[in-house]
Parts: C-alpha cells; sequence; structure tokens
C-alpha cells in the first residue's frame, strides 16, 4: 500500500477500493434518438467542463428507459462521488440525486463511515496520484481496477466531518477572495474593449484634436491615394489600348475597379477630419500585401521542419506570442515557394477563423521573415495612409467586430473569406492623430496588462493556497485528533464486513435468478408457444404465474426472457394503440 505522507496514528492509509464500490458508466446508441428521448439523468465529463459546484443533480442530456437497458449505465445513489477518468482525468463532483453517467467516469459509492464529502475533497487533491495509475497513447485513461487502486487516508468518521468542516470554513474565505480577482479581471477585459471603441471612434484624441492643427486630414489621406491608384490604372489602361492601334472608347474610364469611397450603412459617426476607407483601399501597393495562408495542399505536416522559416498559425495571433519552443518550420526552399504568403515586421495578421474570426495583431520587430498557415490573413499597410497598429486598434474593437460577424459562414468551423474581409471598413483619421492614439492605447495597455499579471498571480497563489489546505487536511495537521473516536481500524473491519455480506447478496442473487430464468424462460416460450398468436405482455406474464405484485426480480426475469428471445429473432413485437391511435401496451408473439 503507497503511502504518500505521513498521517497520525489513528488514520490508516488503505485504497479507494477498499472504502468504496467503483463502478463505471455507459453510453447507449446515439444511432436511435429515443434513447435520449427519458428523464433518467445522465451525466459525461464534459457537463463538468467548467463546473464549479459540489453537487450536481444531471447533465445537458438525459437518457430513456430503453437507453439505459440498452447501455452499460447504473444507477448510482445519492452521495456517489463521480470522478471522470478520461477527457480528463480529475473531475470531481457529488450526485445530489440518484444519477446515471458515461464510460468517461469511474464513480465511487462510500461505504457506511466514509463521508462522500470527505472523499470529494480528496479526489481533488488526488488527481495527480490518479494521473500516475493511468494508461493510454492518445489519451490517459483509469480503468476501474487502477482506480481502485488510488490510495486514501482514512480518518476516524467523526474525525471525517471535522475535516470537511473546517475545510469549508476556510475554503468559503479563499473563495470570496478568488471571485473578487476574477471580477477585477472581468472588469478590466471591459475596460480594455472599451478603450479600443473609444479609440477607433475618436474619442480618445477628442480633446487632442482640439489643440492641434493638422495638415492633412483623413479625407484627404484617402483621396489622394485613390485618385493616385486611379491615374496608375487609366495610364496602364491607355497604354494598353494604345499599344493595340485602338482609340478609346468613349466613358472607357467607367470600367475602372470600385475606388470610390465605400458605403457607411450602420457604421457609428466619424470626426469630421477623419474619413472610411475599406481593408483593400488601405494596403500598400506591394504584391501581396492583403493575402491568406496557403491552402492544405500548398502546405502539408510533412514540410514542417525543426529549424529554417518560421510559421505563423492562428494561436500565435490570438496569444499575441511568436517563436519559442512550439514553433514549427519550413526550408528556405518552401519559403520562397511561398513567397506571397510571407509576413514581416509590421504587417497586421488577422485570424480567419474561430468564434467569430477577426483577432488582430502585429508581427513584432523582434521576429524574422515567417510565413503564414491556412487560417490568417496578412495585411500589408500603405504607410502614407494607414498605421498598422491603428489598423489593429479598428479590428479589435467593435467596430470591426460587429463587421466580421455578419461576414462569417461556416457550421463546423466558423470563417471568413479574403474576398468578405477586403470589404470591411475602416476610420482613416489623419496620420499624426493615428500615432497619438496608438501612443494612448500603447501605455493604458502596459498599465493593463501589469494589473492583469498581478491578478494571475494572486490567482494561482490562491490555487496554491487551495492545495496548501487540502493537503495539510489530508494530513491531520488541520484538525486535532479526538482519542474519544472510534478507532480507524474498527471502522475498517465494519468496512470489510459490509463488503463481503454484499457479496454474498449478490452472488446468491445472481444463482437464484440463473435458476429463475431457465424456469420461467421454459415457461414464457411454453405460452406463448401454446397460444400460437399474438398476445399482451401483461397477459402473458400473467400465464407465466407472474401476478400484479410480483417483485421487481421476477419481473425482470422475464424481462431478460423476452430479450434474449428478440436478439435471437424469435420475438415479434407490434403496438396496441386506442381508437384515438395513442400507444396502450405491447402484444408478442413467438416467431420462428
Amino acid at each position: 500500500m503507497s503511502k504518500l505522507w505521513q498521517i497520525p496514528d489513528t488514520w490508516l492509509w488503505t485504497t479507494m477500493g477498499n472504502v468504496a464500490e467503483v463502478v463505471g458508466g455507459g453510453t447507449p446508441s446515439t444511432k436511435n434518438p429515443k434513447n435520449f428521448e427519458g428523464s433518467i439523468p445522465w451525466i459525461t465529463p464534459a457537463d463538468l467542463s467548467g463546473y464549479s459546484e459540489k453537487h450536481i443533480s444531471g447533465g445537458v442530456r438525459s437518457i430513456s428507459k430503453l437507453g439505459f437497458e440498452e447501455s452499460g449505465a447504473r444507477w448510482l445513489p445519492k452521495g456517489t462521488v463521480l470522478f471522470s477518468s478520461r477527457a480528463p482525468i480529475g473531475y470531481v463532483a457529488i450526485a445530489s440525486r440518484p444519477v446515471t453517467t458515461n464510460q468517461g467516469f469511474k464513480s465511487f459509492i462510500p461505504a457506511q463511515g466514509v463521508l462522500s464529502d470527505y472523499v470529494y475533497y480528496w479526489l481533488t487533491l488526488a488527481k495527480s496520484h490518479a494521473e500516475s495509475l493511468a494508461s493510454g497513447t492518445t489519451f490517459l485513461e483509469l480503468s476501474g481496477a487502477k482506480a481502485a487502486l488510488i490510495p486514501f487516508p482514512l480518518a476516524p468518521t467523526a474525525e471525517q466531518a471535522r475535516i470537511v468542516e473546517k475545510i469549508e470554513e476556510l475554503l468559503t474565505v479563499l473563495d470570496a477572495g478568488v471571485e473578487e480577482l476574477k471580477t477585477a479581471r472581468k472588469k478590466l477585459l471591459q475596460y480594455r474593449q472599451s478603450l479600443l471603441n473609444v479609440a477607433a471612434n475618436g474619442g480618445l484624441t477628442e480633446k487632442w484634436r482640439e489643440n492641434h492643427r493638422i495638415e492633412k486630414n483623413g479625407v484627404q489621406l484617402v483621396h489622394d491615394v485613390l485618385n493616385e491608384r486611379r491615374s496608375h490604372w487609366e495610364g496602364g489602361k491607355l497604354a494598353k489600348i494604345t499599344e493595340q492601334g485602338k482609340k478609346p472608347i468613349k466613358g472607357w474610364q467607367k470600367e475602372s475597379p470600385d475606388f470610390l469611397r465605400p458605403g457607411m450603412a450602420n457604421l457609428s459617426q466619424l470626426p469630421s477630419a477623419w474619413e472610411w476607407a475599406n481593408v483593400q483601399q488601405i494596403v500598400s501597393d506591394e504584391r501581396h500585401s492583403l493575402a491568406i495562408g496557403p491552402f492544405g495542399s500548398n502546405l502539408k505536416v510533412s514540410d514542417y521542419r525543426d529549424f529554417g522559416v518560421p510559421l505563423v498559425f492562428v494561436r500565435n495571433i490570438r496569444s499575441g506570442n511568436y517563436g519559442g519552443e512550439f514553433t514549427k518550420f519550413i526550408s528556405q526552399d518552401k519559403a520562397k515557394e511561398l513567397n506571397a504568403h510571407s509576413v514581416v515586421a509590421g504587417d497586421v495578421l488577422v485570424t480567419k477563423m474561430g468564434e467569430p474570426p477577426g483577432d488582430a495583431d502585429v508581427y513584432p520587430d523582434s521576429q524574422p521573415l515567417a510565413v503564414i498557415t491556412a487560417d490568417c490573413i496578412k495585411i500589408r499597410c500603405n504607410e502614407a495612409l494607414m498605421n498598422p497598429f491603428f489598423l489593429k486598434i479598428v479590428l479589435n474593437s467593435n467596430i470591426g467586430k460587429r463587421q466580421i460577424g455578419p461576414m462569417t459562414q461556416g457550421v463546423a468551423q466558423k470563417k471568413v473569406s479574403l474576398g468578405r474581409f477586403s470589404n470591411l471598413t475602416i476610420p482613416v483619421p489623419p496620420v499624426d492623430e493615428q500615432k497619438m492614439i496608438v501612443r494612448m492605447i500603447g501605455e493604458a495597455e502596459n498599465n493593463i496588462r501589469a494589473q492583469l499579471a498581478s491578478i494571475d498571480l494572486s490567482l494561482q497563489q490562491c490555487s496554491a493556497q487551495r492545495k496548501n489546505i487540502l493537503r495539510t487536511a489530508f494530513s491531520g495537521q488541520l484538525t486535532p485528533q479526538d482519542p474519544r473516536d472510534e478507532s480507524v481500524h474498527l471502522l475498517m473491519e465494519r468496512i470489510f464486513t459490509q463488503k463481503n455480506s454484499q457479496k454474498k447478496v449478490i452472488k446468491s442473487r445472481k444463482n437464484k435468478m440463473k435458476k429463475e430464468v431457465a424456469t420461467v424462460g421454459m415457461k414464457l416460450v411454453d405460452v406463448l408457444s401454446e397460444a400460437g398468436d399474438w398476445l399482451t405482455a401483461q397477459e402473458a406474464f400473467h400465464r407465466c404465474g407472474v401476478a400484479d405484485h410480483a417483485s421487481t426480480a421476477e419481473i425482470e426475469v422475464l424481462y431478460a426472457e423476452l430479450r434474449t428471445l428478440d436478439k435471437s429473432n424469435r420475438l415479434s413485437v407490434e403496438p396496441v394503440v386506442d381508437s384515438q391511435g395513442r400507444k396502450i401496451t405491447d402484444r408478442i408473439k413467438l416467431v420462428g
């Protein structure tokens, strides 16, 4: 028996299998919707993801009696401690009423004298010990046999109660502090978002505009760039017409791409010195200034290398972290082949998938040339028109998010195409005002990050303190021992006696069931054979000698025989309906 640490002499190191019954779960076939059209509470590990309550009464879905009978699920009594055994290991909750689970749990029904709350708190601490017993290549899974081997520090029952009371007293105070920290963190993130929103619509620099003269406003900037592009397009088009020996036809300029200012429907009012432009209009004239990552066939996992030119993934853009030990690379030759998808410092990177997509970041100066992957967008800004850091602010503000949402398509994965994204509308302030906004947001962001880091550190310390409280509790140091408590050895002896008695009862029941199935099964077959026609299930049971007041065990014997006949295709079942087509009961007939 593994002894994890020193415990009081009045305690005993044992295993979960010695103090509780270990029970698995099951899942009915998802191909039959009727399996999930019931009211039997059914819990999966997903139901405990993010679940912070100690007790649970059910999951998102319930199963029917049919689904229960066809699955390996078992009824678990109130007080059972549910423990997820895979994906992931270690979610814990106490059943507040009888429930069932899927096979993702190894649940513990504590023996008399072992408190559910005591087991609950122990298992929240013992996650790492449970993981060490698990096995698996794709993901770790804890078998029932291994779950039974989880070490357990058994204290006298009365002391278990005192320990639980003290743990909850301390954790109540700690959890209140955690909630305050989480609230503060949430408010900081809301403040950050509100700053971006105010910055993107001109509110942040309202006083700055009053005190600064603007040489060229956003309207002039946008129109200058668009006029220059129009002139360039017209010159190229005219040269091509002349080269072909033709004369320009009347109105040929109308064939030009749409260089007019974009529509402003549903967009906020801008300061008078600002102008609207779309993404396509604010990019550089360099080739591939607006691009997405390569399609799957052009960049495969087999192209990845341990060194070379780094790749940028969606996760890098979302986190703002580039480089590091998890970076993937491609060869220099492959990077040249994917030159259209290369990024350099100052490029704005945007996620084109997500819930919703549209998170933006600027590729930092500290990183080398890289290549974006499939679900990323690259924007190389026209420096005379758009500051990349200001563009990042806009895309992450409500102005960007409200436009990207409706552009998103897809069921399994939400994505926005480059074509739709290129029409996203961006406010364009004067260049100096863009710089000021970037500076002000940068200063505020540094302050916010420092506060968030402080909050995160405090949350980590709270998590460590929680573990310390539990470790102290299960070392016997949180509450004093009382010599008047019943000996833990007597408790253990009583538990073993109880478990042995249960085993004898179960064995006796199994033997009785086997005999009854053989006897009643013949009677049932004989009854159906003798009838030679349809009988209601109730009539068939009566002819077998099972009365209305029969015990559950007697009825279960016949149901077991019915299932056996049905699986061997010797039973035909039809519903009996009333005059309005409502099902009353079933009728059965022997076939074959």
